[in-house]
């Protein structure tokens, strides 16, 4: 997986790349290798491939975080059918919008795990400070008992570690990774053809069928796929 700047004049399809756009260019000979090969769900529903996710988040983190974005794909082969581009936007949006809740529905877990943590932590400090006091108070005048109290609140700070731990430092690069998917998901994505393979490589490629295709049933996937072999 490798950017890539190929000629502007390329043939090309898909969504139109606005001015002062951060453009993320992946180069790929196929289409079907930008998800992954092992994932068994329908083309709309397919992960990324991890590298190919690697590689648009990555390049993504990169750019200043208001910029708007944009995905250039630059396929080894000339076009396809005339819905492809609109059928990888799609999958490609659907993905990062489905990472996007992914990290949402951690934040919850996170923040109710840190709650949790809060009042356990809450109650264990006061228990040791209670409990220091009282000892302390047994054995007044003695250096031993001041030793326990302070070991006790010691010990009941310490146990506040997660829950500040989660309220200080852990939610914010979750959300982070939210609000980037969310940007990835309404991106623009173009395909721009260069042509380097033979004439009906398509047919090989992913995806085999559009999203009418798709809809109208197994009988008519059957149709297109036959028509294009």
């Amino acid at each position: 997986m490798t950017n890539a700047s190929g000629a502007t004049d390329k043939p090309s399809a898909g969504d139109p790349i606005p001015p002062k756009c951060a453009v993320i260019e992946v180069h790929v000979g196929e289409l079907k290798q930008l998800f992954n090969a092992i994932d068994p769900s329908p083309f709309r529903d397919k992960d990324l491939d991890p590298k190919a996710e690697e590689f648009i988040v990555g390049w993504a983190k990169d750019l200043p975080r208001d910029a708007s974005l944009a995905l250039m794909i630059d396929l080894d082969r000339e076009a396809g059918l005339p819905d492809e581009a609109a059928v990888l936007r799609g999958a490609i949006h659907e993905f990062f919008s489905q990472r996007a809740e992914a990290y949402r529905r951690r934040l919850r877990e996170l923040f109710r795990v840190g709650r949790t943590s809060l009042l356990i932590g809450v109650i264990a400090l006061a228990s040791a400070i209670a409990l220091g006091d009282f000892i302390a108070g047994l054995m007044k005048g003695s250096r031993i008992g001041d030793i326990v109290r302070e070991s006790l609140t010691i010990g009941g700070w310490v146990s506040m570690w997660r829950p500040l731990e989660v309220f200080l430092y852990d939610w914010w690069p979750i959300r982070n990774e939210a609000r980037l998917s969310d940007r990835l998901a309404g991106m623009p994505v173009r395909i721009r053809y260069l042509n380097a393979t033979a004439p009906d490589a398509w047919k090989g490629d992913w995806p085999a069928v559009s999203p009418r295709g798709e809809r109208a049933g197994g009988e008519a996937q059957a149709r297109v796929l036959n028509q294009a072999n």
